[in-house]
């Protein structure tokens, strides 16, 4: 299979704060290293684009050293924290921006959306707008007399194209904008979180669309997106960014597993005011996400002032905020309640979350004395995604979405 994409060492720095250098002279310097290949001589040596620490430096590296290649007609997902990186990356393969350092290799026309609105004029119409856009693409004007009707189609504006795009909403927008996108003969299609915008019947129309452009067509598509369902249902591979970084390039479900993991790790921190009572949650995270025997790892750090006997429960919301399981440790049955020491007390838990459907839950935490007290509860605190089933279970269907739950049959 041809090689679609080829980056090399690519590097990406920004620099904070002021722009420039501080003169004249030395901006004209930086300038003249550019024009030549030369790398800038007023690069410091920065650091990786964590953004949950304090910088020591004026200069953050976007993007550090990354390598991969993209076969053509791969449908490729880049998934990743806020601020890892994702867009930058796609900017520099859309040439938006110019990379700091390293290479990109690619083979035929590129379409990109990145933006809700990019290379749209607010004062045109959607149907001039259609063509402006087009244009910007590399579309010729016969291409785009021939594809107009089915844009049109496809955007699900009809009623406003003669309307200028000022007076469209953000929605509108990044429907018109992924219709051009979409149906330019393209080699590759990158699209940004900009989906987000648009309604659900929308977004599955893109998805639809997209898979159709990858799979029937043979395009390479790159996605950007936190819907780890729209990932899994779209792209067979994934790259995983953090602080720049590429951490790995892999089969889909391989690379959303270990970034569940890791987005899943972070300790919990108590408030002020919370570390002032008796008994108070003082961290609490997840091992690990969903396992094949359906069930996930919880820890917790209780700390206690006093020596008593306590229920945990949990209580799990879907991403709808409709709750959706309980479970209770200690609650119903004096015997399972735990005794607490005074200090630190560290216990784990694992929760049978097999039944649930596909999609994002968020985990809550009470500790209580049963009809007695209430110590404290850790609201929405974890958070984990189902986006594979592996249950025995729910072999009856491969693509089953839905959680099992087994019910009564009678025979009339």
């Amino acid at each position: 299979m041809a090689i679609a994409i080829k980056v090399e060492g690519l590097s990406k720095a920004y620099q904070l704060g002021q722009i420039g250098t501080g003169t004249i002279s030395r901006d004209l310097e930086r300038w003249w290293a550019g024009i030549r290949g030369r790398e800038d001589p007023f690069l410091k040596i920065g650091e990786e684009n964590d953004r949950t620490t304090i910088s020591q430096s004026n200069i953050v590296w976007s993007l550090k050293d990354i390598n991969f290649e993209i076969e053509q007609g791969d449908a490729v997902g880049i998934i990743g924290r806020n601020g890892a990186g994702k867009s930058t990356l796609l900017k520099i393969l859309s040439r938006v921006t110019a990379p700091t350092k390293g290479s990109v290799k690619a083979k035929g026309r590129i379409a990109s959306l990145l933006e809700v609105g990019t290379g749209f004029h607010p004062e045109l119409t959607g149907r001039e707008n259609i063509y402006l856009n087009g244009a910007i693409l590399g579309m010729r004007k016969k291409e785009i007399d021939r594809k107009l009707a089915e844009i049109i189609d496809f955007s699900g504006v009809e009623k406003y194209i003669d309307t200028p795009v000022k007076r469209y909403s953000s929605g509108m927008y990044v429907r018109l904008a992924f219709a051009v996108a979409a149906h330019l003969e393209s080699e590759i299609l990158i699209v940004d979180e900009v989906l987000a915008v648009g309604d659900a019947e929308f977004q599955k129309k893109c998805l639809g669309k997209m898979g159709e452009v990858s799979k029937g067509e043979g395009r390479t598509v790159l996605f950007v997106s936190h819907n780890m369902q729209a990932i899994q249902n779209l792209c067979d591979s994934c790259i995983f960014l953090e602080n720049g970084l590429l951490v790995a390039k892999n089969n889909t479900h391989i690379i959303i597993t270990s970034y569940l993991k890791r987005s899943t790790s972070e300790s919990y921190q108590p408030s002020v005011e919370k570390m002032k009572q008796l008994i108070f949650i003082a961290a609490i995270f997840l091992e690990n996400t969903v396992l094949d025997d359906g069930t996930i790892t919880v820890f917790l750090e209780i700390k206690s002032s006093v020596e008593k006997f306590v229920s945990v429960d949990f209580r799990i919301i879907s991403e709808l905020a409709v709750p959706v399981a309980f479970s209770s440790f200690g609650a119903l049955n004096y015997n399972d309640r735990f005794f607490l020491i005074n200090g630190i007390n560290k216990i784990s838990f694992k929760i049978n979350v097999a039944n649930l459907a596909i999609g994002g839950y968020k985990i809550s935490v009470d500790i209580t004395e049963p009809n007695v007290q209430y110590f404290d509860r850790c609201e929405d605190c974890l958070d984990f995604d189902i986006v594979k089933i592996s249950s025995s279970k729910r072999q009856l269907e491969q693509n089953w979405n839905y959680g099992y739950i087994q019910l009564p049959i009678v025979k009339v």
